[in-house]
This record gives C-alpha cells, sequence and structure tokens, in this order.
C-alpha cells in the first residue's frame, strides 16, 4: 500500500473553510529544508489532490506551512501589524506507508492539528 498525505484548513472564528489558502510542503532532513510544492485550498477548505501524493510519498519528516494570514486579509479581517499569525508552520513524522492526514483548524489568534482521517 502507498501512502499519501492530505489536509484540509478550517477556519474556526468564521466557522467555515479556509478557502483559498497557499500551503507550502518541505522535505526535512536534519538542518536542510527542501520545498516539495505548493497548493491552494478549495471551497472546501481542502486540495483538489493530494498534496504529497502516492507516487512521490517517501516516509520522514515534513513540514506544512499555510499562509493563514493572506486568508485573514482577504476575509477582510482587521489584524494589528504584525499579525499574531500570518504563516503557520506544521513539521511532523510520517513513519508508515499509509494515508496522513493532517488538518489546521485555525483563527487569527489560535491554531490547532491533529492526525486525521
Amino acid at each position: 500500500m502507498a501512502g499519501y498525505l492530505t489536509t484540509h484548513v478550517l477556519d474556526t472564528a468564521q466557522g467555515c473553510p479556509g478557502k483559498g489558502i497557499k500551503i507550502d510542503l518541505y522535505a526535512i532532513d536534519g538542518d536542510n529544508r527542501t520545498y516539495v510544492r505548493s497548493l491552494e485550498t478549495n471551497d472546501d477548505g481542502r486540495t483538489d489532490s493530494p498534496i504529497l501524493p502516492k507516487d512521490e510519498f517517501k516516509t520522514g519528516t515534513y513540514e506544512l506551512v499555510f499562509h493563514v494570514g493572506a486568508y485573514f486579509d482577504a476575509a477582510g479581517i482587521a489584524l494589528p501589524d504584525p499579525k499574531f499569525l500570518d504563516t503557520v508552520p506544521l513539521r511532523f513524522g510520517m513513519s508508515e506507508e499509509v494515508h496522513y492526514h493532517v488538518p489546521l483548524l485555525v483563527s487569527p489568534f489560535s491554531y490547532s492539528t491533529y492526525r486525521g482521517s
């Protein structure tokens, strides 16, 4: 079974999916951080395809960077400068060849994540 990685974003402040959020994926190897790709969330707060598809999946350490500051700007939410949260980096390990789902629940002043299904 080949593994793959998916994500989605929920805006807990407005109670809706996080639409139009840019997400960058990096592979981490020790002190090295290698850019893999960027995707954007759709109307449902999900990416249209896996952020790391089966044919590219490798176990290891990764980082998702969610560009939430631009999302809150586009939503017209007035925030201080600098924003408390502008980008949210999530670093995590994938040790098995299975489906990993790493969602982000976010507001302008807090976030949480978990290993979903």
